[in-house]
């Protein structure tokens, strides 16, 4: 992922993974592997959303 990356475009990201992970987390539960790392990786978009935002403001 860039560090250039534009908002839109992190949103964007952010909208998929949360939908996948809400799919396989439905399927084979919150607490399966796959959904905690699916949640680690929107974890980590969502915190450099915030720091874009924030810094945008700055």
């Amino acid at each position: 992922m860039a560090s250039s990356q534009s908002l839109e475009s992190l949103l964007i990201e952010i909208e998929l993974l949360r939908r996948q992970l809400m799919e396989v987390a439905t399927k084979k539960g919150f607490s399966n592997d796959e959904s905690v790392q699916m949640s680690q990786e929107l974890d980590q978009l969502l915190n450099r959303y915030q720091l874009l935002e924030r810094n945008k403001h700055n």
